[in-house]
């Protein structure tokens, strides 16, 4: 048997990467979208303000896009046959990015309010309590109201439940209510979402 000769840097394997098109990792907003000649289909869909919408061959897609100056962008490949747009791609990627920049402005984090209240809480601890919540709803928080029940004072969860659902009627005009009284463990909670705008 040949023995085969010493390569230091270890057996040779062939390049994967061969165009750019085609490298690893997560894709980027650019290789998102396949445009002009590295659509594969022999038909497309265009739809736009500055075509006539039907199904066109993909040299006479790519000829329309040629004479307005543009790029022919496939912006939904899995459709029959894939839907494309003629668009300058930097414009378009930029309206894409600022579209991505408002959705994730629209899907603001809810931040949650913690109000604790005692069993037997009285009716001035209980309107600085409810004063605190209705800013706290006013700013756009949820108010998650807990009854607290220490010890064998879980004997007054009657109360605790009569106390939440006062506080639920006094926040009407406010929030709605989100969850019902619900006993967990020693807290029974309330959850009410701001009412929107």
């Amino acid at each position: 048997m040949q023995k085969k000769p010493f390569n230091p840097a270890g057996p040779r394997r062939p390049n994967p990467v061969r165009n750019p098109q085609q490298r690893r990792g997560p894709a980027t907003a650019k290789d998102q979208y396949a445009t002009n000649e590295q659509i594969r289909a022999r038909e497309v869909r265009l739809v736009g303000d500055n075509v006539t919408t039907g199904i066109y061959s993909i040299r006479e897609a790519l000829e329309i896009a040629e004479e307005q100056g543009l790029d022919l962008i496939e912006i939904s490949p899995t459709a029959e046959p894939p839907v494309c747009k003629i668009l300058d791609y930097q414009k378009f990627l930029y309206q894409q990015k600022k579209h991505q920049k408002e959705q994730k402005a629209k899907a603001t984090k809810v931040v949650v309010k913690e109000i604790r209240f005692g069993p037997q809480t009285d009716d001035h601890d209980y309107n600085f309590k409810l004063k605190h919540a209705i800013g706290f709803l006013q700013e756009g928080a949820k108010v998650k109201a807990y009854v607290f029940f220490r010890g064998r004072s879980i004997l007054f969860k009657e109360q605790g439940e009569v106390l939440l659902l006062r506080f639920a009627n006094d926040l009407e005009e406010y929030g709605k209510v989100e969850q019902m009284p619900v006993l967990e463990g020693k807290r029974m909670i309330l959850m009410i979402s701001p009412k929107k705008k």
